[in-house]
C-alpha cells in the first residue's frame, strides 16, 4: 500500500525514468524516495521480491500512457455520429484559435441542440409519451469539475445550464423544475422545444404506444464529445432528448458522469451513445477511461467496455445499441459498438473526419 501511494504522487516523467527489473533496482527506489522508514526490514523482506516481479509487467502496459504526446496530435475533438461533422466543426473553431477544450465542446453541442431536424438533441427532440420534450446533459472539465442537468424542459441548451451549475453552484446535478428555475435565473429563454415533425412522430407513435429502441435509426442518436486543446486541457459534453417516447420521468446515461461521459486529464476521455440503460448499468464511460489509465489505446478500450455490456445483457444486445468513443492524452482515439452502423467524427491535424466503428456483432 505504501508503495502504491508514492508511485501514485510521482509526476509521470520521474516514473518513466524508473526501471524495477530487479530487487536492486527496486531497493534504490524506496531508498531514494524515503518510502523505506523504520520499518525497512520487513518491507524490504517483504515486498521487494513480489513487487520487482509483478510491477515489471504492469508498468510495461501502463508507461506508453504517459509518453510525451505528439504535439501536433493537438488540439483534437471527437464526437458520435457522422451528422455531428458541424458541431465538430464548430468546436475546432474555438480549438484551432487556441481556445478553451472546455468552450469548444459547448459551442460543438450547440450545434444539435439548436438544429430542428435532430430529433435526438435539444430543440426537435422527440418527447416522451406525454408529448413532453425533456433533456439532459452534462460538462465536465480538466480539473475534473463537473455539472449536469436532467429531466429539463423549454430550455433550448441544456449544456449551457449544466456548465453553469458547475460554475454558479456547489452543486453537480439539478433536476426537472429546479433545474428550469435555475436556468430561468441565470437568464436562459423559455421556450417551446416541440417542433410539428416531432409532434406528429409522437401522435402517430399514440395509435400503438408500443415503446422499442431501433438500432442506429437514422444513423444519429446522442452527441458524445471530447475535445483537447493546444494546451492539453480535456473537457467533455454530452446532450440529448433521451429515447423517444420514454416514460415520463426516465432519465438515462447522457446527465450522468461516468455514464454517458467522463474525462480525466492524465488520460483521457470517453462518451457512450445508444440505449442508455446498459451503460448506466456499467459506468460505460468511466470504464473505457480507466482501461486506458492502464494502458489500453483507446480503440481496445472502447471495444472492452462494449463486450463488458455484451457480456452482462447478451439478450437485451441483440436488440439494442451501444457505441463509445475515446481519446487519450496522446492523441490516439478510437471508438467501438455493439451493432455495425455506428460512426464517430474527429476533426485533428486540420482534418473533420468520419470513422465507421468496429463493432462486436456482424452484419
Amino acid at each position: 500500500m505504501i508503495f502504491c501511494a508514492k508511485i501514485h504522487l510521482l509526476h509521470p516523467s520521474k516514473v518513466n525514468q524508473l526501471n524495477f527489473s530487479s530487487t536492486k533496482h527496486l531497493s534504490k527506489f524506496f531508498n531514494h524516495y524515503n518510502i523505506v522508514n523504520s520499518r525497512r526490514s520487513f518491507l524490504q523482506n517483504s515486498l521487494l521480491g513480489g513487487l520487482a516481479a509483478s510491477t515489471t509487467d504492469f508498468w510495461a502496459k501502463a508507461l506508453p500512457n504517459f509518453d510525451k504526446p505528439d504535439k501536433k496530435a493537438f488540439p483534437i475533438v471527437i464526437a458520435t455520429w457522422g451528422p455531428h461533422l458541424k458541431a465538430n466543426a464548430a468546436a475546432w473553431e474555438v480549438l484551432s484559435k487556441g481556445g478553451y477544450a472546455l468552450d469548444a465542446v459547448e459551442a460543438g453541442v450547440h450545434i444539435p441542440e439548436a438544429d430542428p431536424k435532430d430529433t435526438s438533441v435539444g430543440y426537435g427532440g422527440f418527447p416522451d409519451r406525454d408529448g413532453h420534450v425533456t433533456l439532459d446533459a452534462c460538462i465536465m472539465d480538466e480539473n475534473g469539475m463537473a455539472g449536469s442537468v436532467s429531466f429539463l424542459e423549454h430550455i433550448m441548451h441544456p449544456i449551457s445550464v449544466a456548465r453553469r451549475v458547475m460554475e454558479k453552484t456547489p452543486h453537480v446535478m439539478l433536476v426537472g423544475e429546479g433545474a428550469l428555475k435555475f436556468a430561468l435565473e441565470q437568464g436562459f429563454k423559455k421556450e417551446n422545444l416541440l417542433t410539428d415533425v416531432a409532434k406528429k412522430a409522437w401522435e402517430e407513435w399514440k395509435v400503438e404506444s408500443k415503446y422499442k429502441p431501433i438500432i442506429n435509426v437514422e444513423r444519429h442518436d446522442t452527441i458524445g464529445m471530447v475535445a483537447i486543446d493546444m494546451q492539453q486541457r480535456i473537457a467533455g459534453a454530452c446532450s440529448t432528448s433521451g429515447a423517444a417516447f420514454k416514460m415520463n420521468g426516465r432519465v438515462g446515461d447522457s446527465p450522468i458522469l461516468g455514464a454517458g461521459m467522463f474525462v480525466d486529464n492524465e488520460v483521457g476521455g470517453a462518451a457512450s451513445t445508444g440505449l442508455g440503460e446498459m451503460v448506466l448499468r456499467t459506468l460505460g464511460s468511466f470504464l473505457v477511461v480507466e482501461e486506458m489509465r492502464r494502458g489500453a489505446h483507446p480503440q481496445k478500450a472502447a471495444e472492452i467496455a462494449v463486450k463488458r455490456i455484451a457480456r452482462k445483457y447478451p439478450k437485451q444486445c441483440e436488440e439494442a445499441q451501444v457505441g463509445f468513443i475515446a481519446v487519450d492524452k496522446r492523441g490516439r482515439h478510437g471508438g467501438f459498438a455493439i451493432h455495425p452502423g455506428f460512426n464517430f467524427v474527429v476533426y485533428q491535424r486540420n482534418e473533420n473526419k468520419v470513422y465507421e466503428s468496429e463493432s462486436l456483432l456482424a452484419k
